[in-house]
């Protein structure tokens, strides 16, 4: 009897095994399929309708409160920007121009004078996509007849440090026109 049951127990760990074996290549058959499917998919849907899914998941993303002030077409530089400021890593300046209008600007927190500049003219791309407008803004032409002002002082020399001049995080800066010279 006793040789009988581990007849039936050495018969029935071959049954296991066999089924185990199949169970594995039917999962292996499952995990090619989804592979297949999913070449096919990408290649089912048009460039156009990808595109609206991603905005869509942007869309959705944007509305968590950490990242609420951004734009709905936002860029992966906002973001970034956003989540630095966030984490204490950059800090916004606002830069009050002549019409009142008031550009928060996100610069990191050793941004240079130069750096602060190239934020401004980024912003501005952006508005003007966004918004339409202008097709091209000569920054040679406004940083010739602009200065940015800070409490007063005037940030001219280029590689000098915002916080050199005193600039901390929600400081406003002004566009200020220059005076000609005689």
């Amino acid at each position: 009897m006793m040789e009988e049951q581990s007849l039936d127990t050495a018969g029935g760990g071959e049954q296991r095994v066999k089924e185990e074996e199949e169970d594995s290549d039917n999962r292996t058959e499952m995990a090619a399929a989804p592979d297949v499917e999913e070449d096919e998919d990408e290649e089912a849907l048009p460039h156009s309708e990808i595109l609206d899914i991603f905005e869509e998941g942007l869309a959705q993303l944007v509305q968590d409160p950490l990242l609420c002030d951004l734009p709905i077409q936002v860029t992966l530089e906002e973001v970034n920007s956003q989540i630095a400021l966030e984490y204490g890593q950059a800090m916004t300046v606002r830069v009050l121009k002549a019409d009142g209008e008031i550009m928060p600007i996100v610069v990191v927190q050793n941004a240079t004078v130069l750096d602060l500049k190239k934020a401004i003219c980024r912003f501005m791309e952006l508005k003007q996509q966004r918004e339409g407008g202008v097709k091209h803004i000569s920054w040679r032409y406004v940083w010739r007849t602009y200065h940015l002002v800070f409490q007063g002082e005037k940030l001219e020399d280029d590689k000098m440090r915002l916080k050199d001049y005193g600039i901390r995080n929600r400081d406003e800066v002004t566009f200020m026109k220059r005076l000609r010279k005689k």
